[in-house]
């Protein structure tokens, strides 16, 4: 089971309390975000993970070259930023397997891996998104899907009372995806997502597990709590 892990981004909105470091470096407890979410990787069992990094590579890179895993790594880099889109292509290029799953690394959703591959095959999916309810929120869109679970509209965020949210774990056909001939630099979500939503290739899995993105202080702090139980 191959994992593409987004690592490139600046953090700006974390800057504040982190410093400038990479998101997926900021520390939880006394250790980086990114060691919570390897410590996930291996309790789902991967094989493989493919590390997409950019801002402060160098940061990142030494501190993995330090951890003893249990599967393998290795990272594709951007020597400028490529967008969501591009930094999942370039990583997915160097996938093996058909199927490749793709996690932010400032975001834990605490989800069965192996669960979401077997729902996804099971579809033929070109692309699946974990998808997890949220209650009076207005950072996210919501994603509309019918019965049989495909994914028919992406609405744009604002103030909602509940919805379901796109969680940022993602199962790519790597086949599919690169045949769209996308470009080098582009949004996942708009130029991807949102531009093929019509033709009805791509499925919602939906979990009510944990979930958790760091990207603002007021979540990044409630992290520091949280994983005291979530990881013992």
């Amino acid at each position: 089971m191959e994992v593409i892990v987004l690592a490139g981004g600046f953090g700006t909105r974390l800057q504040g309390v982190i410093g400038e470091q990479p998101k997926c470096m900021a520390p939880v407890n006394g250790a980086p975000f990114l060691s919570y979410l390897f410590e996930y990787l291996d309790r789902q069992k991967a094989t493989r993970v493919i590390m997409s990094l950019g801002y402060k590579k160098n940061v990142v890179i030494d501190w993995m070259e330090e951890q003893d895993l249990y599967f393998e790594l290795d990272y594709v880099i951007e020597s400028e930023p490529l967008g969501t889109g591009g930094g999942i292509q370039a990583a997915i290029e160097d996938a093996a397997t058909d199927d490749v799953i793709v996690l932010n690394g400032d975001t834990m959703f605490n989800i069965n891996l192996r669960e979401m591959m077997k729902y996804h095959i099971e579809k033929k999916a070109q692309t699946t998104i974990a998808l997890k309810e949220m209650h009076n929120f207005d950072r996210y869109g919501i994603v509309h899907a019918d019965p049989s679970g495909v994914i028919t509209e992406f609405a744009e965020k604002k103030p909602t009372e509940k919805g379901m949210i796109n969680a940022g774990i993602y199962i790519i056909n790597k086949e599919a995806f690169l045949k769209k001939g996308l470009p080098e630099k582009f949004s996942f979500e708009k130029e991807y997502l949102e531009k093929y939503t019509a033709e009805r290739k791509f499925y919602a899995y939906s979990s009510d597990s944990y979930f958790i993105d760091i990207g603002i202080p007021t979540d990044y702090a409630k992290a520091q709590e949280d994983f005291k139980t979530l990881f013992v």
